[in-house]
């Protein structure tokens, strides 16, 4: 196998001052053509793990063949979240496992059919009209500022809370509880925030403590919610409250953060890429939010733990090794993708990982993200065609997560 000199000595694909910085786009295109599969060192423990590195998985058939083999490689062992702080109780990651993202078949299965009943094709039609009229009030509210704006939080940030705030019944004055809570769970590698992991603990905390209490009321007072679908008989294969609140805590960030950094990257793709920006606007093709997930790809990875010795891209991955999925270079692999670097809203077909690599933990949400990705750009296509950025994007210093935190915008 040729070597790949190109990858200085230390370089490590979950270090968060690299995502802040950039998506190491030009490395992971050399890793795909010398080495796919890749033993990244890091120093013992730092990841929040009692072990020295993991497997760096870069092209996208092995991303997807590692996502679709959950009996080898398993997100409950290590949870799928690859880089923790250097100083985390192991209590505090094995507490993880309660999560939907975190489970192995049978337990993940049993549960992700009962909170499935939420996303159904019909249920997500029946937000449609409702969130179309929301996208229109977010898009009037930010048109309404005088001079630059932030569009990240006038703009990207209110629909997905909203549409989960419609989604499980959560109160809209609530919402902000929720956007503050989940913020401060995912942000303890940046140090604008001054959060720390106790903050972060204390943050998912309160979210499964406000569902809980949400699911306790519904079981009491049954309304026309989600929330009261799941946990209304739990002898009867639903939730019980326990399980709902880390379904929230989930929601709170799958169904949120990844939306926002999305619609934020996509926004940012348009008035970069200005042809785009008006065949959007003049043709509005139904193939756009496929592409935009793919160029954001706002989980850079998530990781599986081997359950046994096995091989993977001509390397022996031992039982217990953790391995990385990194789903941003798997949605650049020329292999799949005709002129992977270009931003291309027309992309089609678009197999895309930017939802998963299939298997049991593909993205409960996609049909929802996919409508309010549309709907929002619908929105300001509609009522702000002449956007155009006053600032640079700032991103998110983290270990997995492509995020921008702020990009200025204007009308005028």
């Amino acid at each position: 196998m040729p070597s790949c000199p190109a990858l200085p000595d230390g370089f490590d694909f979950t270090d968060p001052d690299l995502l802040h910085q950039r998506v190491p786009l030009p490395e992971f295109a050399e890793l795909r053509r010398a080495e796919p599969v890749r033993w990244i060192p890091q120093p013992h423990g730092l990841a929040g793990f009692a072990d020295d590195g993991y497997w760096a998985v870069t092209r996208h058939a092995d991303v997807k063949y590692v996502s679709t083999h959950p009996e080898i490689f398993s997100s409950c062992l290590n949870t799928a979240i690859i880089r923790f702080g250097e100083h985390i109780e192991r209590d505090a990651i094995d507490a993880q496992r309660l999560i939907l993202l975190n489970m192995d078949p049978p337990e993940h299965t049993r549960v992700r059919q009962i909170v499935q009943r939420g996303f159904t094709p019909r249920a997500i039609r029946a937000l449609e009209d409702r969130l179309r009229a929301r996208a229109h009030a977010i898009v009037r509210g930010a048109l309404a500022q005088s001079g630059p704006f932030d569009f990240v939080t006038q703009v990207a940030c209110e629909l997905p809370l909203q549409a989960i705030a419609e989604l499980i019944g959560v109160p809209q004055e609530d919402r902000a509880k929720i956007f503050d809570w989940s913020n401060k769970m995912i942000a303890y590698d940046d140090p604008e925030y001054a959060i720390t992991e106790e903050v972060g603990a204390e943050s998912a905390t309160e979210i499964i403590a406000y569902a809980m209490n949400m699911a306790a009321e519904r079981k009491q007072c049954p309304a026309h919610d989600i929330v009261s679908t799941l946990v209304a008989a739990e002898n009867e294969g639903n939730l019980n409250s326990d399980e709902f609140g880390f379904f929230v805590l989930m929601l709170a960030v799958a169904g949120n953060e990844t939306t926002r950094n999305a619609t934020t990257h996509g926004m940012h793709a348009f008035l970069t890429h200005p042809e785009q920006w008006e065949l959007y606007k003049r043709e509005r093709p139904s193939t756009t939010a496929e592409e935009v997930v793919r160029w954001a790809t706002p989980v850079n990875s998530f990781q599986r733990t081997a359950t046994q010795d096995t091989e993977l891209g001509g390397r022996l991955i031992r039982k217990g090794d953790r391995v990385g999925l990194f789903y941003a270079s798997a949605n650049h692999d020329p292999e799949v993708f005709e002129n992977p670097d270009a931003f291309d809203i027309t992309r089609d077909p678009n197999p895309h990982l930017g939802f998963g690599g299939g298997g049991p933990h593909y993205c409960l949400g996609k049909s929802l993200a996919v409508l309010e990705i549309d709907l929002i750009f619908n929105a300001i296509a509609d009522a702000m065609p002449g956007l155009r950025l006053s600032g640079d994007p700032r991103r998110l210093r983290s270990a997995w997560i492509n995020g921008i935190k702020e990009l200025q915008v204007t009308t005028d």
